[in-house]
């Protein structure tokens, strides 16, 4: 998957498109979901253009990836979502079911739940 300037996520970061903003740091940015499936759902993004987590890990420099990893952990200190527990996700390519062509992690809370994947 290449990296399409045009996607949404490319269009949040330019202003083209409104968030709710959860989170802005100098790397990143948090905003919900527009279509949650959990009842805390948030989107963090790298605001640099990245595809996937294999393409941030291997071009984004030290600032960003510490940035994008530190604003993980500040949204779900933000939304009151670490004691009771919550999950990170990011999916990566078309088996991992990604989306969206901007590398982006999602945050859920606020609800047990349940197992990670279906079984097979």
């Amino acid at each position: 998957m290449a990296y399409n300037p045009e996607n949404i996520f490319a269009k949040i970061l330019r202003g083209e498109i409104p968030c709710k903003k959860v989170y802005e740091s100098a790397h990143a940015l948090a905003f919900y979901d527009i279509n949650p499936a959990a009842k805390v759902h948030v989107l963090v993004i790298p605001k640099g253009a990245y595809v996937s987590f294999q393409d941030f890990s291997e071009k984004a420099s030290s600032d960003e990836i510490a940035d994008l990893i530190r604003a993980v952990g500040a949204v779900a200190k933000q939304l009151d979502i670490v004691a009771d527990g919550y999950r990170v996700l990011s999916n990566a390519g078309a088996n991992g079911g990604q989306e969206v062509p901007h590398f982006h992690v999602h945050l859920f809370g606020g609800q047990r739940l349940g197992a990670m994947l279906a079984r097979a």
